[in-house]
C-alpha cells in the first residue's frame, strides 16, 4: 500500500517539476491555485495582472480564453462565474451546465443563451445574457474573479438565469473549484 502513495507522490512532483515551458501561454511557471484544487488560467493575463482592454468596455468586450487543470475525475459539469468584489459582486459573466469534458472555453463567446456544445449562459449585472466586459468608473481599478466550479451535477436551470439561481442550484454540489484574478483600470 505505501508503494502505490509513493509512486503517486513521485508521479505529483514530476509533474510539479515539468511544468515549465509548455504552460499554455501564462507566462512562466504554471500557476497555482487560489481556490480549492483546480487551476485557472488564460493565454491572455495572468494571475493579478491587468485584462487587456479588448476584453473590457473600452476596447472590443470580448471574452477572454480561459482553460483549467486538475479538475475532479467525477465532474458532471462545469460552472464559471466572472464577477467584480469591488462593486459588490457585480457579475460580468455566467456560464453554466458547461459539459464534465470540457477543459476550456474559447475566446469571444457569442452572447446566446445556448452554446454549441450544450452550455448555457446566463445574466450579467448589465442585464444582457453573455458576457459584459469590465468597466469601472474613469479613474479606478477593480479586481476581477473568474471562478470555476467541478459540479457532481447538471445545475437544473434553465438558460439566461442569475447568478443568485445558479449559486442556490450548484449549493451542496461543488465537488471543487479554482479561480484566477485580473484588474482593469479606465
Amino acid at each position: 500500500m505505501r508503494s502505490w502513495w509513493f509512486a503517486v507522490l513521485a508521479g505529483v512532483l514530476l509533474v510539479a517539476a515539468c511544468g515549465g515551458d509548455d504552460d499554455g501561454g501564462t507566462g512562466g511557471e504554471t500557476p497555482e491555485p487560489t481556490v480549492g484544487g483546480m487551476i485557472i488560467a488564460s493565454d491572455s493575463f495572468q494571475e493579478g495582472s491587468g485584462l487587456p482592454d479588448t476584453y473590457g468596455c473600452v476596447g472590443d468586450d470580448q471574452s477572454p480564453p480561459l482553460s483549467w487543470l486538475q479538475s475532479p475525475e467525477d465532474a458532471v459539469s462545469f460552472a464559471l462565474v466572472m464577477d467584480d468584489p469591488d462593486a459588490g459582486g457585480f457579475v460580468h459573466w455566467l456560464v453554466y451546465d458547461i459539459p464534465a469534458d470540457a477543459t476550456d472555453l474559447p475566446i469571444d463567446l457569442p452572447d446566446g443563451e445556448e452554446l454549441d456544445n450544450g452550455s448555457k449562459q446566463g445574466k450579467n449585472g448589465f442585464g444582457d445574457v453573455g458576457y459584459g466586459g469590465p468597466c469601472p468608473p474613469v479613474g479606478e481599478t477593480h479586481t476581477y474573479r473568474f471562478r470555476v466550479f467541478a459540479l457532481d451535477a447538471e445545475t437544473g436551470v434553465p438558460a439566461g438565469a442569475t447568478w443568485d439561481e445558479v449559486e442556490l442550484a450548484i449549493e451542496g454540489h461543488v465537488l471543487d473549484e479554482g479561480q484566477v484574478t485580473a484588474t482593469y483600470g479606465r
